[in-house]
């Protein structure tokens, strides 16, 4: 079937009037978030096997998984434009078979650097998909509580891959070479074309744009957003002390500058900065920012905690994050409730002090006991399941329908960005704090007091960024409240 096939549509038809009307439709979006969420989790089990069967370095091994998620998020801004401008579905179309084409080439891999060409195909198909998973669910329904439901049952499946990927990723392996686990990609991408091919109809052209491209500001946006996420993990490897993570962060800030002057004067923009200012879109993205960076920072702290500090095997440090899974996919019934019960402008800040406070836990009691750490993660967890569905709804809602895709390029791209600057923050602490390799196996008493340090000031650190993302969130979700009394 040809790519021009594929992008016919069934003729536009009225608005599905329940997610059952929708399954085909929403079935297609759903394996498209899966595959986000399933990539990087069951692909990092295999990342020793990898090494091994390819003679990969370190670095390369980092990059396996690393050239992914800096192509994936520093596409998504420019290719949520071109969705807008071109069509939703066909763009997404195309990602898909992409992506199809890409997990197939797995199976000829035969170094890591084909293999990191091969990832780095997957994030280009990522950054066409994913946001458009999004747009399309919320543009599939007219009623709010429908576009509700189904972001919030496309986002269930995508946590379902996330918990189960890394124990999935460990059976499979046991059986079966490590590239299974990436041409499993291959059905899913096929389900998914189905789903969206059969269930979904062309955009209206009424819905989309013909601006002019602004090629300059991709490119600085893209530019900006690579350096953002590339800087983290070289604070990390490298430390605060070398150059490079600096070079990086100031190639960043260079690039974003430019960015917002080159938009400010476009006459065609790629991303309209006042429609950004709007309270609901700016409000969910710091709320959306502030749970990214929280999970990842906690992630990163709490997975350190329980195995270097306390000992734990890797078998159990996983159970440990046991509390974060199970809210994380349970937590989707209760979505619909709260927001029926408080509205979504009180849910959505709600949610995110939640995530603040679950921090706040964990930098203030997470050295006395798991029974903290428990508590803390499920906290964090359990305001991230609302913020993540609320916060995404809120962002498409104060945006026109042209501009769909890209706000939920936006909402993607504040959630990678503000997880690598969690983990870079808590890594960077923990390496300024700790003398020594923190792998070593037996720690002096010394060096047991000064991680204990770093997590407490990791995780209050983390708390305060939150905190200010979210009190900044409140006060543009209250500017919505008051317009409207």
């Amino acid at each position: 079937m040809s790519t021009q096939d594929m992008v016919r549509s069934p003729t536009p038809a009225s608005a599905p009037r329940s997610l059952r009307e929708a399954w085909i439709a929403l079935a297609g979006l759903s394996a498209v978030f899966l595959f986000e969420m399933l990539d990087n989790s069951i692909l990092n089990v295999a990342l020793p096997t990898i090494g091994r069967d390819l003679h990969a370095s370190t670095t390369a091994l980092q990059w396996v998984t690393g050239a992914y998620a800096v192509v994936f998020g520093g596409l998504m801004l420019a290719f949520g434009a071109i969705a807008d401008r071109f069509g939703r579905r066909r763009v997404m179309l195309i990602g898909l078979v992409l992506l199809g084409t890409a997990s197939l080439a797995t199976a000829f891999v035969s170094s890591a650097e084909q293999l990191i060409a091969v990832r780095a195909t997957m994030g280009v198909a990522a950054a066409m998909t994913t946001p458009g998973s999004m747009a399309l669910a919320f543009r599939l329904f007219d009623d709010e509580g429908l576009r509700v439901r189904a972001i919030t049952l496309i986002s269930t499946v995508g946590l379902v891959g996330l918990a189960i990927g890394p124990t999935a990723g460990g059976f499979v392996l046991a059986i079966a070479p490590w590239q299974v686990l990436l041409l499993v990609n291959v059905p899913i991408a096929a389900l998914a074309i189905i789903g969206i091919r059969y269930g979904i109809a062309p955009d209206d052209p009424a819905d989309l744009h013909r601006d002019p491209a602004d090629i300059a500001g991709a490119v600085l946006g893209t530019a900006a957003i690579v350096s953002a996420l590339v800087a983290p993990t070289l604070f990390v490897n490298a430390g605060a002390g070398s150059w490079t993570p600096w070079a990086a962060t100031t190639a960043a800030i260079a690039a974003a500058t430019l960015f917002v002057l080159r938009e400010r004067s476009a006459a065609h923009p790629l991303l309209d900065l006042k429609l950004v200012g709007h309270p609901l879109v700016a409000s969910g993205l710091a709320f959306k920012a502030a749970a990214g960076l929280a999970t990842a920072g906690l992630g990163y702290l709490v997975t350190l905690q329980l195995q270097f500090a306390w000992g734990w095997k890797p078998g159990l440090a996983a159970l440990g994050l046991l509390p974060q899974v199970v809210v994380l996919i349970a937590g989707g019934v209760f979505v619909e409730p709260v927001l029926r019960r408080v509205g979504p402008g009180r849910a959505a800040w709600l949610s995110a002090a939640t995530v603040v406070a679950g921090l706040a836990v964990y930098g203030l009691f997470g050295r006395f006991g798991y029974v903290f750490i428990a508590i803390a993660l499920a906290l964090v967890a359990a305001g991230m399941r609302v913020v993540g569905v609320v916060a995404a709804t809120n962002v498409l809602s104060g945006l026109p329908k042209s501009r769909t895709t890209i706000g939920a390029a936006l909402t993607d791209t504040a959630t990678e960005v503000a997880s690598g600057t969690g983990i870079a923050v808590a890594g960077t602490i923990l390496a300024a704090l700790f003398t020594g390799s923190i792998a070593t196996p037996h720690w002096s008493a010394h060096q047991t007091a000064q991680f204990q340090n770093a997590v407490t000031i990791g995780g209050l650190t983390l708390t305060v960024i939150a905190a200010t993302l979210t009190g900044w969130g409140i006060a543009r979700v209250r500017r919505v409240g008051a317009a409207r009394s």
